[in-house]
């Protein structure tokens, strides 16, 4: 028999969000230190992707957990605490953006693009995936804010599109509408370093990109389906153009740093101890 000590303990990192919460706004600092580690990866990476700047970002990811913190206790759990935490930060993008709006629109790649990158390739495979880590990175950068948002949070991040349009303030229908228009652009700018060479579909062939990225969000019929699936046996030119849509999501899912850097999470942390006193 277990303990009704043991039973009764629950460390931070084994609790919910939600038992998190409850503990922030009774005052627990230890659980909203937990909620901060537990979600800055994702607002951090958010920053990233919507300001293609690594001090911008830090300000968003700063200023939108010093934000949960001041309003958890109003906090009423409406949507999930990452809904409501992409939504803060993306109020706080949209700030950043328009303090750079007299700037030049300029793109530099980030330093994380290589993780992704097969482990022990050979040299030839390494520069052959950075080189398409930079194109997908250069084409994600240069979507207006509006389709990289959607395509970062559904595609990126995972968010459903329910999720995507609660924290963007739009229809589901919206943002499925946006999310297919950006899922055909990134992959037309990333599949020429893709598949070098290969053929385009011919003009008599159906928009078999935009059919798989509607039957990704479940938004075509069986008898579409069927026809879709039969054309692409028989034809490999449009296979290929599948093939590379799905390689260019799969590395969406990929792409990005694997954790926050250590001086960022100093300095979040040094400013959230200070708000909270």
């Amino acid at each position: 028999m277990v303990s009704a000590s043991r039973t009764a303990y629950v460390s931070d990192v084994e609790r919910s969000d939600e038992q998190l919460i409850e503990a922030a706004q009774r005052g627990d600092r230890a659980a909203i230190e937990t909620l901060l580690a537990r979600h800055e990866q994702q607002i951090y990476r958010f920053g990233l992707k919507m300001c293609s700047d690594g001090e911008d970002a830090k300000e968003v990811l700063q200023e939108t957990m010093l934000a949960m913190a001041r309003n958890l206790p109003t906090f009423r759990g409406q949507a999930s605490i990452s809904t409501w935490l992409y939504t803060i930060a993306r109020s706080f993008c949209i700030k950043r953006r328009r303090l750079h709006q007299a700037e030049p629109a300029s793109y530099e790649p980030l330093d994380h693009a290589s993780h992704v990158a097969a482990v022990g390739g050979s040299p030839e495979d390494l520069a052959s995936a950075q080189e398409v880590n930079r194109a997908l990175e250069g084409a994600i950068a240069t979507l207006a804010p509006e389709y990289r948002e959607v395509l970062w949070l559904r595609d990126a991040e995972g968010l459903s599109a329910a999720e995507v349009a609660a924290v963007l303030g739009l229809s589901v229908d919206a943002v499925k509408s946006r999310l297919h228009r950006a899922r055909l652009q990134v992959r037309a700018e990333v599949a020429p370093v893709l598949a070098p060479g290969a053929e385009a579909p011919s003009a008599t062939c159906p928009d078999v990109a935009s059919l798989l990225s509607q039957h990704l969000e479940g938004d075509i019929t069986a008898d579409v389906c069927a026809t879709m699936e039969a054309h692409l046996s028989t034809c490999a030119r449009c296979r290929a153009t599948c093939d590379s849509l799905r390689e260019v999501l799969a590395r969406c899912r990929r792409t990005g740093p694997e954790g926050v850097p250590p001086s960022v999470q100093r300095s979040v942390r040094s400013a959230l101890q200070h708000a909270l006193g």
